[in-house]
C-alpha cells in the first residue's frame, strides 16, 4: 500500500481530504474542485500513462462516492492499450464500473479486449476476461463469445487463464446461451474435468452444470469424468490435496460441485452407477469418523459434503441401503445443538421422505420431528419440520400428523398459517379413510384459523360432501352444531349454508334441528356477513323452500325485506327479487326441478394443489415429487393423491381421483360420471375416446430417446418415478393396478420460465399390442405454464399377455421453438401380477406340471449389476408382484416365488426360482408359466434388476 501510495500520492491526498470533510457541503466542494482540475488536465497538455492512471483512479473513487461521471472515458479506454499492467488494470476497472452498454466507445473497448485475448500474455488475457465477465452486455457477448471458449480449450493456456476463461464463459452463457457452439466445444470442455489443476476443475464444474441445462446431449461425457474425479477426491487424504484441503477436509467445494454436476444427469450406465455408489458409500463412512478438529470450520466443511451426497443419493433413487444410512445420519442431526444442522437435516429428510425406498425409515423419526415442531425457537426450523411432516405423512400416520398440525396451528406464526392450513387440508383429503374425520378436520381448520382458510379449502369440502352420500347427513349435523357456537367465522357460515341448503332435510327429523330452527340459525348470521356470503345464504333460503315447504312464508318475508330487494349490491338485489318471484310463481314440480340437489362434481385436479404451488413453492415441489418423483421424488406409492369422492377409499388406493376445483356456487353442474367401471371413466366423459392410432409414419418424427429407453427398465419393479428429464421438461409416472385393470398418471412439469404451448401427448399402440392391452387416455391441457405441472390419466385393461410397450409421442413449442420427444410408457406384464403362496407339496406338484412342455420353462444365467444383497433381492421380487415362499428351497440363499398374471381373458400361473451365488455374484433364474411368452418376458425383465 505504501508503494502504491507513493506512486499516486495525489490520489492518497484526495482520499484523505474527503475523509476529513466535516459536512456534505464541504465534501461536495472538494469533489467539484477536483473534477475541475481533472477536466483541465485532460483538456491541456498531453498526459503520460502515470498521470492518466492517477486521474482515472480519482474519477472511479468519486463515482463510488455516489457522484455521476460524465467525462474521462476516452482516457480510460486509452489505458487499455498500455503495456504496463497497473495502467491496463485501472483502465479495465473504469470500463467495468462506469461504461454503459450503449456508450459510443464500446466498439473501441471490444477491439482492445480482443487484442488482449489474442496476445500471448496470460496476465493481459486474464484482465480482459475479467472485464468481459463484469460487463457481459449483449454487444460483448456477441462479439467475444466465440473467443473465450477457444482460450478455455487451448493447449497453450496456463491453469490460471483456463480458470478465468471457464468463469467468464459461465457469465456469458447466463447472458446468452447461444453465444457459442455447444457441439463444437462440448467434448473438449468435458475433457477439462481431467485437468490436474483443481482450480480449473472447480471452475469447469460450475460451467458444465450450467451448460448441461441447455444442451445435455453435447455434455454427456461429463458424467463419467465427474464420477471418476469424485472418486479420486473422496479417496484422497488431506495430505494428498494439501493446497485444497480445508480444515482436514479434502477439497470440500470441489466435492460439492462435482456432485451437483452429476445430479444434472439421469444415470443409466451400470459401471458409472457402481463407481458413484462406492464414492457415496465412502462419504457416508467418513461421516461416522470422529472429527479431526474441534473447530467449527471442520464440521461445516464435512457436513457440506455429506448433505450434498445425500441430495445425490435421493437423485439416484435406486440405492436403498444408501438412503437408509442417510436417514440414520440425518436422524442424529435432528437433535444436534447447532440450529443450522437441525434445519438442514429436516430439509434433506423431506427429500428422502419422497422416495419409496426410504419413506419407512424417515417415518421412524416422527416423534423427534413432532418434538422439533413444538420446542424449536427458530421459526424457519419449525417451517422445515412442517414440510417434513407433510412429506412423511401416509395412511398409517395421517391421523397423528394432522392432529399435531391442528394443535400447532393455534400458536403458529402468522406468516405461515395460510400455508399450514393448505397442507392440513390436502393431507386430510389425501388420506381420509373415514370422511367424517375429514369433515371434522376441515371444520376445525375453519374454527381455529378461519381468516387463513382460502376459498379453495371450503369449495373442496363442499365438493367432497356432495359426491359422498355416506357423509352428507353427518356433514349437515356437524355444520349445524358448528353454527351454534357463539363465535362463528364467516367461512363456517359459507360451508354451513351450502351444506344445509343441500342436505338439511337429512337432519330435519330432530326437533332440535327442525327446518325453522335451521333457517333461524342461518339468518341470525346474515347481517354479520359480507355481500358474497349473503348472496350464498339467499340461495340456501330458496333451497329451503323446496326442501321445507312449511317455512315458505317465513323465507318469503325475508326475501321481501327492503334490505334485500333494494340493496345497493346488485347481486343481492337480483337474487332476492328472482328467488321471491320464483317461489311465488313456480309450481312445486317446477321448484323441485330447478332447485334439485346438486349432482356430483366431475373429478379434476384439486385446486388446493395449485393454491399451494403459489403460496409455498418449496412445499408444492415436495408434493409434486410424490406425483412425478425425482427418481421417486415432488412421496412413496402408499402416499396417495387426494382420495376419490365417488368411490370408497378402501377398494383400491385412489391415487388419481381428484374432484373439480370449480367454486360450488352455481345452481347447476355437469351430469355425474358413470359408475359402470371401477377404473374406466373416473373423470367423466372419458368413455368416448377415439381408437388409438398406431405408430405408423410418426415413428421417424418421434424417435424414442435412447437414455429414456434404458431408464424405463427401472419401472419393472416400481410404480412411480421420473421417466424423463431435461432442462425444459420433467416427465414423471405414478400408477396403480388391481387385477387386470390399471391406472397410470403421467405428469408433465415445465422447468422453464416460459410456457409450453401447443402441448400434445399422444399414447400410441402398435397393432399387435392393441389386441392385448386396451388404453383409454384422458385429454391434457394444451398449455403448461412456467413452473407448472399438467397431468394425463390413462385407464388400462390387460386383455392378454404382451411383450411390447406403448409409446408417448410428445410435441410442444418452447420459446418459439418446436420440440418433439418419443418415450416408452412403462407398462409391463409385471404390473398385472398378483402374488400367490402355497406349501412345499403344492409347489413341487405345480412346478412339475408347468415343466411338462419345454417352452414353458425359460432359464438364464447372468452376472449381477449390484452387490449380492438378499434383502434387496427380496424387495425386487415383491415389487415385481411375486410372493416369496419361505422354506421350500433347501438352500436358504435361494428364492422361490409365485404369482398369477391377471388378464380379462385368462389367468396365467407363474413360478420362479432364483439361485444367487454370493462368491461369484452370478445368478441363475428359472421361470415356469403356462404361457411361454410370459416366462420369457419375466426372465428378460427380472434379470436386469439384480
Amino acid at each position: 500500500m505504501s508503494k502504491f501510495g507513493d506512486q499516486m500520492r495525489g490520489l492518497t491526498v484526495f482520499i484523505s481530504d474527503i475523509r476529513n470533510c466535516k459536512s456534505r457541503e464541504a465534501e461536495r466542494k472538494r469533489i467539484n474542485k477536483e473534477l475541475a482540475n481533472i477536466r483541465s488536465k485532460f483538456k491541456g497538455d498531453k498526459l503520460d500513462g502515470y498521470q492518466k492512471k492517477k486521474y482515472v483512479c480519482k474519477l472511479i473513487f468519486i463515482f463510488l462516492l455516489g457522484n455521476n461521471i460524465e467525462f474521462g472515458h476516452q482516457e480510460a479506454v486509452n489505458l487499455l492499450a498500455s503495456l504496463k499492467f497497473s495502467e491496463k488494470q485501472i483502465g479495465y476497472l473504469f470500463v467495468s464500473v462506469l461504461v454503459a452498454e450503449s456508450h459510443e466507445l464500446i466498439p473501441l473497448i471490444i477491439q482492445s479486449i480482443r487484442n488482449d485475448l489474442e496476445s500471448r500474455n496470460p496476465v493481459y488475457a486474464t484482465l480482459a476476461m475479467q472485464c468481459i465477465a463484469n460487463v457481459a452486455n449483449k454487444a460483448m457477448t456477441t462479439e467475444l463469445g466465440r473467443e473465450v471458449p477457444k482460450i478455455l480449450v487451448s493447449a497453450d493456456a496456463n491453469s490460471g487463464v483456463k480458470q478465468t476463461a471457464a468463469l467468464c464463459l459461465l457469465k456469458l452463457i447466463r447472458t446468452d446461451p447461444k453465444c457459442f457452439s455447444h457441439r463444437e466445444y462440448g467434448s473438449r470442455i468435458c475433457q477439462l474435468l481431467n485437468d490436474r489443476h483443481l482450480g480449473v476443475l472447480t471452475a469447469v464444474c460450475s460451467l458444465l452444470e450450467e451448460l448441461a441445462k441447455f444442451d445435455q446431449d453435447s455434455y454427456k461425457s461429463a458424467l463419467g469424468y465427474a464420477v471418476v474425479r469424485l472418486s479420486r477426491v473422496v479417496s484422497a487424504s488431506h495430505a494428498d490435496l494439501q493446497d485444497y484441503t480445508y480444515y482436514f477436509v479434502p477439497a470440500p467445494w470441489l466435492s460439492v460441485k462435482l456432485m451437483r454436476l452429476i445430479q444434472c444427469y439421469q444415470i443409466s450406465d451400470g459401471s458409472v452407477t457402481r463407481g458413484l455408489v462406492e464414492s457415496l458409500d465412502s462419504i457416508l463412512s467418513r461421516a461416522q469418523e470422529p472429527h479431526k478438529s474441534k473447530k467449527v470450520q471442520h464440521a461445516n466443511a464435512k457436513n457440506a459434503v455429506l448433505f450434498e451426497a445425500i441430495n445425490l443419493i435421493v437423485h439416484l433413487q435406486s440405492e436403498t441401503n444408501l438412503q437408509i444410512r442417510s436417514c440414520i445420519y440425518l436422524g442424529a442431526f435432528l437433535t444436534a445443538k447447532e440450529t443450522n444442522l437441525r434445519y438442514l437435516a429436516l430439509e434433506s429428510m423431506s427429500l428422502l421422505a419422497t422416495s419409496e425406498l426410504s419413506h419407512d425409515a424417515v417415518k421412524k423419526h416422527l416423534d423427534t420431528v413432532l418434538s422439533a415442531l413444538k420446542t424449536e425457537r427458530d421459526v424457519s426450523v419449525r417451517q422445515r419440520a412442517i414440510d417434513l411432516l407433510y412429506a412423511m405423512c401416509d395412511r398409517t400416520n395421517a391421523t397423528t400428523i394432522v392432529g399435531e398440525l391442528l394443535n400447532y396451528l393455534e400458536k403458529a406464526d402468522y406468516s405461515i398459517r395460510e400455508e399450514l392450513v393448505l397442507k392440513i387440508a390436502i393431507l386430510a383429503e389425501k388420506f381420509a379413510l373415514d370422511y367424517t374425520w375429514y369433515v371434522d378436520t376441515i371444520l376445525s381448520l375453519i374454527r381455529l384459523a378461519g381468516d387463513y382458510v382460502s376459498e379453495e379449502v371450503w369449495y373442496r369440502v363442499v365438493q367432497i360432501v356432495i359426491n359422498r352420500e355416506d357423509v352428507q347427513g353427518y356433514a349437515a349435523k356437524t355444520c349445524f352444531e358448528a353454527l351454534q357456537a357463539q363465535a362463528c367465522h364467516e367461512n363456517m357460515v359459507k360451508v354451513g349454508g351450502y351444506i344445509l341448503g343441500e342436505f338439511g332435510n337429512l337432519i330435519a327429523g330432530d326437533s332440535r334441528s327442525s327446518p325453522l330452527v335451521q333457517f333461524q340459525l342461518l339468518h341470525s348470521r346474515f347481517h354479520l356477513c359480507s355481500a358474497p356470503t349473503r348472496g350464498l345464504l339467499l340461495s340456501t333460503y330458496v333451497k329451503f323452500i323446496n326442501l321445507f315447504p312449511e317455512i315458505k312464508t317465513q323465507i318469503q318475508e325475508v326475501l321481501r325485506l327492503d334490505s334485500n330487494v333494494k340493496n345497493s349490491d346488485a347481486e343481492i338485489q337480483q337474487r332476492a327479487l328472482e328467488y321471491l318471484q320464483l317461489s311465488s310463481v313456480a309450481s312445486s314440480e317446477v321448484l323441485a326441478t330447478v332447485l334439485e340437489e346438486m349432482p356430483p362434481f366431475p373429478e379434476r385436479e384439486s385446486s388446493l394443489l395449485a393454491k399451494l404451488r403459489k403460496t409455498a413453492p418449496k412445499a408444492a415441489k415436495i408434493h409434486d415429487k410424490a406425483l412425478a418423483p425425482v427418481g421417486t421424488a415432488n412421496e412413496p406409492p402408499t402416499t396417495a393423491e387426494p382420495v376419490s369422492i365417488s368411490e370408497p377409499p378402501k377398494e383400491i388406493p385412489t391415487v388419481f381421483n381428484q374432484v373439480n376445483s370449480v367454486a360450488p356456487t352455481s345452481m347447476t353442474s355437469p351430469p355425474p360420471p358413470s359408475d359402470a367401471s371401477l377404473l374406466v371413466d373416473v373423470l367423466g366423459g372419458g368413455s368416448d375416446i377415439s381408437p388409438l392410432p398406431s405408430l405408423g409414419g410418426d415413428r421417424e418424427s418421434f424417435d424414442l430417446d435412447p437414455e429414456a429407453r434404458e431408464g424405463v427398465k427401472r419401472f419393472y419393479a416400481m410404480n412411480s418415478g421420473v421417466l424423463y428429464e431435461n432442462d425444459v421438461i420433467q416427465i414423471g409416472v405414478k400408477s396403480e393396478y388391481k387385477e387386470a385393470l390399471g391406472r397410470v398418471g403421467i405428469f408433465y412439469g415445465n422447468k422453464t420460465n416460459f410456457p409450453l404451448v401447443n402441448f400434445n401427448a399422444d399414447i400410441k399402440v402398435e397393432e399387435n399390442l392393441a389386441k392385448s392391452v386396451k388404453l383409454q387416455p384422458k385429454p391434457i391441457a394444451s398449455t403448461i405454464d412456467a413452473g407448472a405441472q399438467a397431468q394425463q390419466l390413462i385407464n388400462i385393461e390387460c386383455i392378454a399377455p404382451f411383450n411390447t410397450e406403448p409409446t408417448i409421442a410428445i410435441s410442444f413449442t418452447y420459446n418459439g421453438a418446436p420440440k418433439k420427444l418419443g418415450l416408452q410408457l412403462p407398462l409391463f406384464i409385471t404390473k398385472f401380477l398378483m402374488g400367490t403362496s402355497m406349501n412345499s407339496q403344492e409347489f413341487f406338484k405345480r412346478w412339475k406340471q408347468l415343466g411338462s412342455e419345454p417352452s414353458q420353462e425359460v432359464q438364464k444365467i447372468f452376472g449381477g449389476k449390484f452387490p449380492c444383497d438378499l434383502e434387496a433381492i427380496s424387495d425386487v421380487l415383491r415389487s415385481s408382484g411375486m410372493e416369496i415362499m419361505e422354506g421350500i428351497d433347501p438352500n436358504p440363499d435361494n428364492f422361490v416365488a409365485g404369482a398369477i398374471l391377471s388378464t380379462s381373458t385368462v389367468l396365467v400361473g407363474c413360478l420362479l426360482r432364483l439361485e444367487p451365488n454370493r462368491q461369484t455374484e452370478m445368478y441363475r433364474l428359472t421361470v415356469r408359466s403356462s404361457d411361454p411368452l410370459v416366462s420369457k418376458q419375466l426372465v428378460d425383465m427380472l434379470s436386469t434388476q439384480f
